[in-house]
């Protein structure tokens, strides 16, 4: 990949690179990422199925909640969070 083709988002506040073509999950793994929810009883949750059922991959993009972490491609420039439940 050539340096112009890293795509560059934040995670939490904090900058991440991604390649294009790449999931949320995929940027989020490359990064070290394994854990971006917790439950109500407060277990950490990430990537579990990998294709869209079971929605415990879910984070806050660009302001939208509950986005699948697997399901979304990753964008310059988005803002990605934590999902937490309350």
């Amino acid at each position: 990949m050539r340096a112009r083709d890293v795509i560059r988002f934040s995670f939490d506040g904090v900058q991440m690179l991604a390649y294009p073509g790449d999931t949320l999950v995929s940027a989020l793994y490359a990064g070290g990422k394994r854990s971006w929810r917790k439950s109500r009883p407060g277990d950490e949750r990430g990537l579990l199925c990998g294709m869209g059922i079971c929605f415990d991959c879910v984070l806050s993009v660009d302001g939208v909640s509950n986005v699948r972490a697997c399901q979304t491609l990753v964008r310059d420039g988005m803002v990605v969070a934590t999902n937490m439940v309350s």
